[in-house]
């Protein structure tokens, strides 16, 4: 079972990148943020018509979140819960979904724009939330993933020198990083040996990507009982070379599906 995570910053404007994608890498879960649409504009079709099923969770020119799964070997994903229980919030940044005995959670974490604003004082309050609410999800879930864009580089040799200091490479952020962690999650990227500087994601200015200046702020947190099952993570920067991109490139997980419990 291979599961992804993107960033497509607008769904509408790299609609025909995700189908194109979905065709060539036949990806069994993607986890979808920045959809930047309501859930009537959610192009459910022409998902559907790529032989996906999905949910989502859309907010008008911000947030927005969504779970597909390729309907030939996942089916529907169950048991949905959208945004944290018993967390009031108006952005639309989590959704969750059973597919094949996995609990998928799909994440768009806030950005925190600076450290000490109010908008880093959200990003904290919503990362304890969603961490009291993982650990009831895992006592109930044993084979669980955490996926997402967290808009935090958890170590030094996720971001480049440029960024030390700034927001996503805080040091409050990086210990809720690691609080998510301590719940019994491990970094599947991780997992294996990865080239230096691996990234995820890379400005649109000053020519970053072809520069190779970035941050890796997209994961993909397995739980303890996947963990021996993951057999490969991978950040897939082809769509990133594509004209009118993401600024971030897919990562994939592959799972190896005949020892998953079902």
């Amino acid at each position: 079972m291979k599961i992804a995570t993107w960033n497509v910053n607008s769904l509408k404007v790299r609609l025909p990148h995700l189908l194109d994608w979905l065709a060539t890498t036949q990806t069994d879960v993607v986890c979808l943020q920045e959809l930047k649409c309501e859930d009537k504009a959610f192009p459910l079709a022409d998902i559907e018509a790529a032989g996906y099923r999905a949910v989502f969770n859309g907010q008008k020119t911000y947030n927005g979140v969504a779970i597909l799964t390729r309907a030939e070997t996942c089916g529907e994903p169950l048991d949905v819960v959208r945004n944290i229980p018993d967390f009031e919030d108006e952005q639309r940044r989590i959704i969750a979904a059973t597919v094949k005995g996995v609990r998928v959670v799909c994440g768009y974490f806030p950005n925190g724009q600076a450290v000490g604003s109010e908008k880093f004082e959200y990003k904290m309050r919503w990362l304890a939330a969603l961490t009291d609410w993982l650990r009831g999800e895992l006592a109930t879930h044993s084979q669980l993933v955490l996926a997402g864009d967290y808009n935090i580089a958890p170590e030094d040799r996720d971001a480049t020198p440029e960024w030390q200091d700034e927001i996503h490479v805080s040091v409050p952020e990086r210990e809720a990083f690691g609080a998510l962690v301590a719940l019994g999650l491990a970094d599947a990227f991780r997992l294996f040996e990865q080239p230096e500087k691996s990234y995820s994601w890379w400005d649109y200015r000053m020519m970053a990507f072809r520069r190779n200046i970035g941050l890796r702020i997209d994961h993909l947190l397995v739980s303890a009982a996947l963990r021996e099952q993951v057999s490969a993570c991978v950040v897939d920067q082809a769509p990133r070379k594509l004209e009118r991109p993401s600024d971030h490139a897919p990562v994939v997980l592959t799972l190896t599906s005949d020892r998953l419990a079902v």
